[in-house]
């Protein structure tokens, strides 16, 4: 399995593909497929069939999943896309900007 530098919670912006420039908190990483899903970035329509959780039915927009290599971080002092290094301060790895030098 793959270490990946981005994590759920983080704020990123998509650098590749049909949703470039948008900005987005990651929502989930699925480690596998190498991919995550970001707030508001990628809405797909899912037509959904009447059940009980939703007697009505119909089109849902919701997120797809979007591959890791088209999204970077945000530093949180730059407010720029940057990459992420991992250091160890004492005993623990720390994820680092590279822009910045800012432990994130």
């Amino acid at each position: 399995m793959i270490k990946l530098k981005i994590k759920t919670g983080d704020i990123v912006r998509v650098i590749a593909g049909d949703h470039k420039g948008s900005e987005g908190k990651v929502l989930r990483v699925d480690r596998e497929k190498n991919k995550a899903i970001v707030e508001g970035v990628n809405m797909v329509s899912k037509h959904t069939k009447p059940s009980a959780k939703s007697p009505q039915g119909g089109i849902v927009k919701k997120e797809a999943l979007i591959q890791i290599s088209n999204i970077s971080l945000i530093d949180p002092k730059t407010k720029e896309a940057t990459r992420v290094g991992v250091r160890i301060e004492g005993d623990k790895k720390v994820r680092f900007s590279k822009k910045s030098n800012q432990v994130l």
